[in-house]
């Protein structure tokens, strides 16, 4: 199976990595140091599945380098979707999936008006990796994909994909209704995202402190409110679910977007308490919460001049849990 992985990053380069060494045929597109190191060096994951490397991929910057594939792995960040896809077309041949892993739920119309919508799959990455440096992925916990053609139809193609991840060894789920899927993890995805990094605290202070963690449930309600207004049929133990998470996972947790936040990174945060808010105006639902977080952390959005990036990342948390989760 050929697969191109368009944006190696920590999810890309996990995933890639993994099926590259199971027998897959993985091209990987990256830019900068991390292609040269790629091209120079291959690709090492060092992960508590276990380390692995891979000493010759095949990198490159551009996908018309590569051809038609049958998967691509769209893993770049919300902000570069509608570059990306343009991007990717040389990657896109008759049966080709794309499957989008973007945080929020907008990726797939975007990428659909491009490739066009039969070319899209919808996808969702649990996994906290990151580049730790040009060429190596430290992976520190979760790695399952979940995946799904957007009609709910067991395609050959992904029926396909599915078999090269379970050879890959992570967990896959090949779904029969992604749209369930991208919702409930958009729904906790906005509310950690928005309230660790509008804190700018790990998990744990947040569900220690009462008047926070009601906030945190508020937000809850409020994302889940809007997808159902959208049609989206949410099931009752969603906010369960994400209640669990909120108690499981590490006390100095945090999210991707206060990663990026303590690094004066761009945000990604239009597409997720942003979203929120923009999607529950047009549906009639109120949305307080990240109306207050989207707009708190407005001036943040387009990433921190030099001067103001080192004074907040060193007044930031660090999270000793290893890395950002998505």
């Amino acid at each position: 199976m050929r697969i191109a992985i368009m944006g190696t990053g920590g999810v890309g380069g996990y995933f890639g990595g993994r099926l590259a060494a199971s027998g897959a045929e993985v091209s990987f597109i990256a830019r900068g140091a991390h292609l040269t190191a790629l091209r120079t060096h291959g690709l090492r994951l060092d992960s508590p599945r276990g380390n692995l490397v891979l000493p010759r991929v095949h990198a490159t910057e551009h996908p018309d380098d590569i051809g038609p594939v049958d998967i691509v792995l769209f893993t770049v960040k919300m902000y570069d979707v509608e570059r990306a896809a343009l991007a990717i077309v040389p990657l896109v041949g008759p049966d080709t999936a794309v499957i989008t892993l973007q945080n929020g739920v907008e990726a797939v119309d975007v990428v659909s008006e491009v490739v066009g919508r039969p070319h899209v799959a919808g996808g969702v990455a649990y996994v906290a990796a990151v580049i730790s440096e040009p060429g190596i992925i430290t992976h520190t916990a979760l790695d399952a994909l979940i995946f799904g053609e957007l009609d709910g139809r067991r395609s050959e193609r992904l029926v396909e994909f599915h078999r090269a991840c379970a050879a890959a060894g992570f967990e896959a789920t090949l779904s029969e209704r992604i749209e369930v899927d991208l919702w409930s993890k958009f729904s906790r995805l906005s509310v950690f995202s928005g309230m660790t990094a509008v804190t700018r605290s790990p998990i744990g202070v947040l569900r220690s402190d009462p008047d926070l963690l009601a906030m945190l449930k508020a937000a809850c309600e409020e994302t889940i409110a809007v997808g159902r207004a959208r049609g989206v049929p949410l099931p009752g133990v969603v906010m369960d679910e994400i209640l669990k998470m909120v108690h499981d996972l590490p006390h100095l947790a945090k999210s991707s977007m206060l990663e990026d936040l303590e690094r004066g990174r761009r945000l990604e945060l239009p597409w997720l308490s942003g979203a929120v808010v923009r999607l529950g105006e047009e549906s009639g639902v109120a949305t307080p919460i990240h109306r207050f977080i989207a707009t708190v952390l407005k001036p943040y959005v387009g990433g921190l001049p030099e001067r103001h990036h080192d004074a907040l990342s060193t007044a930031s948390v660090q999270g000793a849990a290893g890395g950002p989760i998505d």
